[in-house]
């Protein structure tokens, strides 16, 4: 099922499994994974494009193996929010993926997130050969870094209201 909403996502969600977060390309997906604790994203694999099927088995095995319980898709806004072409493509790559999975699929804005993964390789004296080899899969792992960190926040229970004692 596609949630819009991170909350309806974060009901959905299995307790003490990890998710995975995804950069779409033209030419790439980028692919990261959550700890089982939700608390840190991991870059892990680049899946260079090809037709959507084989895609998508590629994704799909994936997931089997690291038994995901939720995907967070970047969706590409524009830098004024509105949605282009590319936002529609990634809509569209998630109904596909939705036919073949019962995973709960939700989507998380990643404007600027492979600007901040270029900018962490380079900091990090990363080559640039290596850097167009790891980027989208870093991108991802910024893309499903806020979004944990925001279904942290969610998942924190508020403090009690404190109580006057006279």
């Amino acid at each position: 099922m596609i949630l819009t909403d991170i909350t309806e996502f974060l009901a959905a969600l299995p307790a003490n499994r990890a998710i995975c977060g995804l950069d779409l390309g033209d030419k790439t997906i980028g692919i990261a994974v959550s700890d089982l604790r939700r608390s840190v994203s991991t870059p892990i694999h680049t899946v260079r494009r090809t037709k959507f099927t084989e895609d998508a088995a590629a994704l799909l095995k994936i997931l089997t193996e690291r038994n995901i319980a939720g995907i967070i898709l970047g969706l590409p806004l524009n830098m004024d929010g509105s949605e282009g072409p590319r936002v529609q493509s990634t809509r569209a790559f998630a109904r596909n993926l939705i036919k073949l999975t019962d995973l709960p699929i939700t989507f998380w804005d990643e404007r600027l997130s492979t600007v901040a993964a270029e900018r962490a390789l380079i900091e990090g004296d990363t080559s640039r050969k290596r850097r167009r080899e790891v980027i989208d899969q870093v991108a991802a792992g910024y893309i499903l870094q806020g979004a944990l960190d925001r279904l942290s926040y969610m998942g924190r229970t508020p403090p009690a209201p404190e109580r006057d004692e006279d």
